[in-house]
């Protein structure tokens, strides 16, 4: 019985000695079609094609003989060697790397990349994948069939993206092309492929600081900590959004040097504590005012589309993303209807709207939603809704004081309601 594998990857580039040793003895070899083809695979050698990995580990372990897996690129890079050094699997594995895919699509377009994310896109992970290039300015896509260069560009409607699309690296029918992202969903791709997708701030890398850290350092583009007071996003001052004041009230607006209560930044902390935003969601903030929450819930690394009735609270909204460095969308309009149009949100924050907005929100089925009131009345109609569309329900009374700091007097007070509804797993 076969108790050791030795797993080489293929970069299109010679084999190794030690490659060339480890296949010259191999009595079974596994592989996609084009590394059963190698003129290196022993005549002899019983040939197994590699679909399912976990399949092939099976019948690699019950093998009497010599084995030996092709992969592309380096197999231990979102590759075969996970699967193979399954407990299950009692397999000890030996790897010959090769250079990743991704490092040689980012070779092919001169770009560095250790400040890149790196996403596996499936059909069961391309919206998650997709979240990942809104939120980042540089991200490497290893594909899959049907969750390809098309599949990412159609997902990725209304925000601009610079696709590098890399085919069949290191064979003879390599092809790299440079596209914009509303292009990529008109052409046919050949598998496999790795897409480098750019844009938003900062895509090209130029100009930045040396990373110490793989992926994006967010001490380099941002100020330490969340739940900000609410001048560092400001750009023109607060007003109304075209739904009122911070809040659901009737039209009106806060005094124009200062937030409204909807606007507090315990309150905006307390939001981002029951959403959790994070890498691979997507948030909606309706009613994104002057960009504060958009911008923090950005900063945790999630996409962000930022809603609002009013241009001018929209433009506010983008104009605090640069400031601070982070990617976002920005939709102009009211909701509840414009958010038909809007991709699947993963957790969303209503600051706008009233009780329309709250039941369309749990009509789209969102992990999490938080919503606040600044009336009794107007909190238990919130919880009505989430309970009634499906979501266990948290019922707050926040209430801040600032405090001179010379004398200990009051500045200001800030109370407010805060619903936060959780879906429940048994809800529709």
């Amino acid at each position: 019985m076969a108790d050791r594998v030795t797993v080489i990857g293929w970069d299109g580039s010679p084999l190794t000695s030690a490659a060339r040793s480890a296949l010259s003895a191999a009595t079974l070899v596994a592989g996609a079609a084009h590394h059963l083809a190698l003129p290196e695979v022993p005549p002899a050698a019983e040939r197994v094609r590699l679909g399912s990995v976990d399949l092939a580990a099976r019948r690699i372990a019950g093998h009497r003989g010599t084995a030996v897996v092709l992969a592309d690129g380096d197999p231990g890079f979102f590759g075969v060697v996970r699967t193979l050094r399954a407990p299950e699997h009692g397999l000890e594995v030996e790897v010959v790397p090769a250079v990743s895919a991704v490092a040689a699509a980012f070779a092919r377009a001169g770009m560095p990349w250790e400040d890149a994310r790196i996403v596996v896109a499936h059909q069961r992970t391309l919206r998650r994948a997709v979240n990942v290039c809104r939120a980042h300015p540089k991200v490497a896509v290893l594909t899959s069939p049907g969750a390809g260069p098309a599949e990412l560009a159609l997902l990725l409607e209304g925000v601009h993206r610079t696709f590098v699309v890399c085919e069949e690296l290191g064979t003879d029918r390599e092809r790299v092309s440079v596209l914009t992202s509303d292009r990529a969903a008109d052409h046919a791709w050949r598998d496999p492929n790795v897409v480098l997708v750019i844009g938003g701030v900062g895509g090209a890398g130029a100009g930045t600081p040396a990373a110490w850290l793989m992926g994006q350092d967010p001490a380099v583009r941002s100020v330490r900590g969340w739940g900000l007071p609410a001048e560092e996003y400001a750009t023109e001052g607060y007003g109304t959004e075209g739904h009122g004041p911070r809040g659901h009230g009737p039209a009106g607006a806060a005094p124009p040097d200062r937030p409204g209560a909807g606007e507090d930044p315990a309150l905006r902390a307390a939001q981002l504590a029951r959403l959790g935003p994070r890498v691979g969601d997507l948030v909606w903030d309706i009613g994104c005012a002057g960009g504060a929450f958009a911008v923090e819930a950005a900063r945790f690394g999630a996409a962000v589309i930022a809603v609002d009735a009013d241009p001018a609270a929209c433009a506010r909204t983008a104009a605090a993303a640069r400031r601070h460095g982070v990617p976002l969308q920005t939709v102009p309009g009211r909701a509840p209807h414009v958010l038909e149009s809007l991709p699947e949100p993963d957790v969303v924050r209503i600051a706008a709207g009233g009780v329309p907005v709250v039941t369309a929100c749990t009509d789209r089925r969102p992990e999490r939603i938080v919503v606040h009131a600044s009336t009794r009345d107007e909190a238990e109609a919130f919880g009505t809704a989430l309970a009634e569309g499906g979501y266990t329900v948290e019922s707050l009374l926040l209430q801040t004081v600032g405090l001179d700091p010379d004398d200990w007097s009051e500045r200001e007070r800030s109370v407010v309601f805060l619903l936060a509804g959780r879906r429940s797993d048994s809800a529709p």
